[in-house]
């Protein structure tokens, strides 16, 4: 393997002006996207709180989680099936 001397870089002022034009637009998009989030989460909140939809905690966690219940089926006929007694 040859060896050689490090490769010196240069930082230049058109550089460094570049690197904090892209790191402020960076920041202003964070902050966009954070108020955006606490708009959102309010207003989630607000309609909760509102009472719009009348769900119990448990249908909202379902919902939320995808999972949908299917409702037991009564009686004793759906214990033992189609037997008759």
């Amino acid at each position: 393997m040859l060896r050689r001397k490090p490769t010196r870089l240069e930082l230049k002022l058109d550089d460094i002006e570049e690197f904090e034009s892209i790191r402020k637009d960076l920041e202003s998009r964070k902050k966009q996207r954070e108020e955006a989030e606490v708009t959102a989460a309010g207003e989630e909140a607000a309609a909760i709180a509102l009472g719009a939809d009348h769900k119990s905690r448990e249908q909202m966690i379902n919902d939320r989680i995808g999972y949908k219940p299917q409702p037991k089926a009564g009686g004793r006929a759906a214990h033992f099936g189609t037997f008759e007694f």
